[in-house]
């Protein structure tokens, strides 16, 4: 179905002006966002894609609104782990606290440029080469599979190729100059370490994304949907991160949930030409999934079990 460019632009727009909001609240605080603050925004994040479905079903159709919420859950769920990701960088360039908020949202600014080129070549491939889905849908199982056994590896965050080459080619301070990107030594305009850190947030997000795109395109060939999920499940990730940066150590089971997310949308592409799924019934296998993960993981979980790196309260 073509969507009408007023449409992109005003989804787009608006998710764009509620950014800036955000930034203005919150942004510019003098001190680390709180809990309550974080809570807040994370609710006015999730209503945002709640009154987009629902602007879908009236617009468009059920289906349509159906579609976007399964892939929206499918990319916020997969979107926890980046909560990870946002902590090893974090650490990894030392980034003062009072300036988390300001990295993570020029962070979450180039992963969603990053990511809209990647749905883009992602979509024209699909419609050049069909059989691609298989492929898609085999490495979302063997993901799965993956994720289950042994966990995720770590992406490299100062070892990144192209980190290493933003350093190389621009000049660059050791200097955070109260959350700028850019800052004057000597005469001379030269980059601050946010700025790297933006680049490195951003690259990592991609990369850690590999396996949520391909997971999105089991849900829906709309490049419409498919961008404007990734880009409600995005925005609102900064907010997530203050939100659970303490809490989400205790989702012990998460692993498993997400490896089973992954091999259910991974059959469900490869099986696609011979059993249709409805849509609803894709939501409703996902959503349970995801919720018996954090019941089983908050009620039968041991924090102290979790291999990775812990987590501590930014606040």
């Amino acid at each position: 179905m073509t969507v009408p460019l007023l449409a992109w632009v005003a989804t787009l727009g608006s998710l764009l002006a509620l950014l800036v909001l955000d930034w203005m609240v919150a942004g510019r605080r003098r001190t680390p966002i709180g809990i309550k603050l974080a809570g807040t925004w994370t609710v006015v994040y999730v209503g945002a894609a709640v009154v987009f479905a629902l602007v879908l079903l009236v617009a468009r159709d059920g289906d349509s609104a159906a579609r976007f919420t399964t892939a929206y859950v499918v990319e916020e769920s997969l979107s926890v782990d980046n909560l990870f990701v946002f902590v090893l960088v974090l650490s990894s360039f030392a980034v003062p606290k009072l300036q988390e908020q300001r990295a993570l949202l020029y962070g979450v600014v180039g992963a969603l440029v990053l990511r809209a080129v990647v749905i883009a070549g992602g979509v024209a491939v699909l419609d050049a080469l069909e059989w691609v889905i298989y492929l898609f849908g085999a490495f979302l199982i063997v993901t799965g599979f993956r994720l289950a056994v042994g966990g995720e590896a770590e992406p490299e965050v100062a070892n990144n190729r192209l980190v290493r080459l933003t350093q190389r080619l621009l000049p660059t301070t050791d200097r955070y100059d109260e959350g700028r990107l850019t800052s004057r030594v000597d005469e001379r305009r030269v980059f601050t370490p946010l700025a790297i850190v933006m680049v490195a947030l951003a690259v990592t997000n991609v990369l850690f994304a590999v396996d949520s795109i391909p997971a999105v395109f089991g849900v829906t060939r709309d490049p419409f949907l498919i961008v404007t999920a990734n880009a409600f499940a995005l925005v609102g990730l900064r907010s997530l991160y203050f939100l659970l940066a303490g809490a989400v150590q205790r989702l012990t089971y998460l692993n498993y949930g997400l490896a089973a997310i992954l091999a259910f949308v991974g059959a469900k592409m490869i099986l696609e030409s011979v059993v249709v799924l409805p849509t609803w019934l894709s939501l409703g296998v996902i959503g349970g999934l995801l919720g018996v993960t954090i019941v089983a993981s908050l009620t039968l979980g041991n924090p102290g079990t979790d291999s990775r790196e812990t987590v501590s309260d930014p606040n």
